[in-house]
């Protein structure tokens, strides 16, 4: 029988090839220079494109006119750190005094990441724009959120409001302002806060909200994306990557903190805790009773709601905005 032709050999002459099993548009390591989004890495550092501009070639396959790139590294560096007592961070420095490593107490920092700590970027985004685009007024889309028992993302802090302002927010949105072609979204939601805090003061349109807005605005106005482009980013969760880049600084800073610090293994205070041994109107022997699993429930429901008071006095008055703000 004839001998079918070597596949090396057949490869060499160009009458067959191998399927790739990866597929990248983003970066190039062949050759003799790095390339990032087609840019040589000489020339990433010779047109000083920044870590903005990185990332742009990264994320984004192009590169972004300098304010787009100087808005990202705003974003990185006001999402760097909010302090030890946030979720993410208390997880990272507990983590790191149980005796694990970086990335141990890194990626601890980075699970508590979600619908109420740091991850409503993307959904004030999506509301925000899908509002606007459907030509809704503020009022009318607060209504709307009222009466659907939505919450409103990227709405409301713990302390701040319109007489105390978060900084943070005060520069993101004067950059905005200053420096994009077009800010309808960012007036959309400022429209949004002023309804809101007619309602209560700390409803304000806050750091995730505003960050979330004028991305949307940069992405629109830069000219550099075609609407359907801006859908597919904002549908991938790149604005919540841009929460999990900056915040990984903090977590690491928290890690080498209690390191320099020669911090003990953390163990929580017993008078911080309210431990509950029997459940209100329920003996022990009526939780062991496989009949009582529904009145157990509701027993437990009334033990916590029981508890609530001397929780809310031990916490101390910290309303909790729509957004999850007053637990971050």
């Amino acid at each position: 029988p004839q001998v079918p032709m070597d596949y090396t050999w057949a490869k060499k002459l160009g009458l067959v090839r191998k399927p790739a099993n990866f597929i990248s548009s983003i970066s190039d390591d062949r050759g003799d220079e790095l390339k990032y989004g087609g840019m040589s890495i000489s020339d990433v550092f010779h047109k000083d494109v920044g870590i903005g501009g990185v990332l742009s070639l990264l994320w984004f396959r192009r590169r972004l006119p300098e304010a787009c790139c100087k808005f990202i590294e705003m974003v990185l560096m006001v999402t760097a750190d909010h302090g030890p007592a946030v979720s993410g961070a208390h997880n990272a420095i507990v983590t790191a005094r149980a005796g694990k490593d970086l990335i141990s107490s890194l990626s601890a920092g980075l699970l508590t990441v979600g619908p109420r700590f740091g991850g409503a970027l993307d959904d004030a985004a999506r509301m925000f724009k899908e509002a606007h685009e459907q030509g809704s007024t503020p009022k009318r889309f607060v209504d709307s959120c009222k009466k659907g028992n939505k919450l409103i993302m990227g709405i409301g802090h713990r302390i701040k409001s319109l007489s105390n302002p978060d900084q943070r927010v005060v520069l993101i949105k004067n950059y905005a302002k200053k420096h994009f072609g077009s800010t309808p979204i960012l007036d959309f939601a400022l429209g949004v806060e002023q309804i809101t805090t007619s309602k209560r003061a700390n409803l304000i349109l806050n750091v995730d909200g505003c960050i979330a807005v004028c991305f949307v605005d940069m992405l629109k106005s830069c000219g550099a994306f075609t609407p359907e482009e801006v859908e597919d980013l904002l549908s991938f969760g790149c604005l919540n990557g841009l929460f999990v880049l900056g915040r990984s600084i903090g977590f690491i800073g928290h890690y080498l903190d209690q390191l320099r610090l020669k911090q003990p293994l953390y163990r929580h205070p017993w008078d911080d805790i309210t431990y509950i041994q029997e459940l209100a109107g329920e003996c022990q022997g009526d939780l062991a009773s496989p009949k009582g699993g529904a009145s157990g429930a509701a027993a437990a429901a009334v033990a916590v709601a029981a508890a609530a008071p001397e929780v809310a006095a031990a916490q101390g008055d910290r309303p909790e905005s729509p957004c999850g703000e007053g637990v971050r």
